[in-house]
């Protein structure tokens, strides 16, 4: 992390360069609509409260992702209610020339169930400890250690039946 732990003030610049790219890829590996967008969404609401934040750069990271995390949850809710009439063509996706896509990884986190892709890229992607991820989603970490273990066993058999 770019600032100290011991520092309970953080700059919103700071935070933002730090966690920006993890919390978009987040959103990207989810599917969310608008990545970045939802991204910059996400650092309004930090924007607006990190006056009241207490607790070192791990509770922060946290504290960020949990924002994502409920934002993420609402839109996929509000898009569930509000479903488009289904087309013969599948919807433009925007590309990112600067973002590497290994198709085969995307169709394999595809095919993992909610819970286990929301745990990979939690893990992974946002760099969150089992702890953290546990308390964003509510389950206990025993609970979390499951669904990553089978969903990297699911992973790892799909991607090597490709290869």
């Amino acid at each position: 992390m770019v600032w100290d732990d011991r520092d309970v003030t953080f700059r919103l610049e700071a935070v933002y360069d730090e966690l920006a790219p993890a919390v978009t890829g987040y959103f990207r590996t989810r599917g969310a609509a608008d990545p970045e967008a939802s991204c910059g969404d996400v650092f309004v609401d930090v924007a607006r409260r990190l006056d009241t934040f207490r607790g070192d750069a791990a509770a922060l990271r946290r504290w960020v992702f949990t924002i994502a995390h409920n934002r993420l949850v609402d839109e996929l809710r509000s898009a569930a209610r509000q479903r488009e009439v289904v087309t013969d063509a599948p919807p433009e996706v925007a590309a990112h020339d600067d973002v590497a896509v290994d198709r085969d990884l995307v169709d394999a986190l595809d095919a993992l169930t909610d819970e286990q892709r929301e745990v990979l890229v939690l893990r992974f992607v946002a760099d969150l400890p089992i702890r953290d991820v546990a308390e964003i989603l509510g389950k206990r970490s025993g609970a979390v250690k499951m669904l990553q273990a089978r969903g990297l066993d699911e992973l790892r058999a799909r991607l090597s039946d490709g290869a």
